[in-house]
């Protein structure tokens, strides 16, 4: 009860923020201009989340299936569900330590389902900006594409986290860049699944800062 009350009070101050932000969106992968039949995988950095959730709000189009969050299986990551819950989207708790095959099994479900998926590929605990192999093996198992996701910040502050999560400014100007998307060969090699895990992270690492 308390972590939920603390998600409502949280995203209260969330929206708030949210309204005084300049966005900018920019559309490489064609998300928009010509949205795919079925699911797609977002894939950001941990420390994007904020801006994600911006992004998401302010144009994610409402005939889609909707959004379901990868969070850890930790506290922190009930906590962060409660929140994205807040905002309209479902979560999946798990990682690679902690319930990792379960929370698996269910986004091949909620894709399965028509559900988009958000995955953070170097959370919940780093090394900051390195991705780890859950987004291309979930692109494997299910054929559908991976679309990379950058956010450029005008004024922001950066904690001193491991992740430096970076929270926008109020009045800042923050720019979303969803990039081309990637396809994941559904019948490769642990070695053509390495080179698709190196790819896309190199995609996500040239525009973070």
């Amino acid at each position: 009860m308390l972590q939920r009350a603390a998600a409502i009070w949280g995203s209260w101050l969330i929206r708030a923020l949210f309204a005084t932000l300049r966005v900018t969106v920019h559309d490489r992968s064609g998300f928009f201009a010509n949205p795919p039949d079925g699911p797609v995988i977002f894939t950001f950095w941990h420390n994007r989340i904020l801006a994600m959730t911006c992004a998401l709000l302010r144009s994610y189009p409402s005939r889609r299936g909707g959004v379901l969050v990868l969070t850890s299986a930790s506290r922190d990551g009930m906590w962060l569900g409660q929140l994205v819950k807040q905002f309209g989207m479902g979560f999946v708790r798990g990682s690679s330590s902690r319930r990792g095959a379960t929370a698996m099994r269910e986004l091949l479900d909620k894709v399965a389902d028509g559900y988009d998926i958000a995955i953070t590929p170097d959370g919940p605990r780093g090394p900051k900006y390195q991705m780890g192999g859950g987004p291309v093996y979930l692109a494997q198992k299910t054929g559908i594409p991976i679309v990379p996701v950058h956010a450029s910040f005008g004024r922001a502050l950066r904690l001193r986290t491991w992740d430096n999560f970076t929270i926008p400014y109020p009045f800042s100007r923050l720019e979303i860049t969803y990039d081309l998307h990637q396809l994941v060969p559904n019948s490769g090699s642990e070695e053509d699944l390495e080179r698709a895990r190196k790819k896309i992270e190199s995609v996500l690492r040239k525009r973070a800062d």
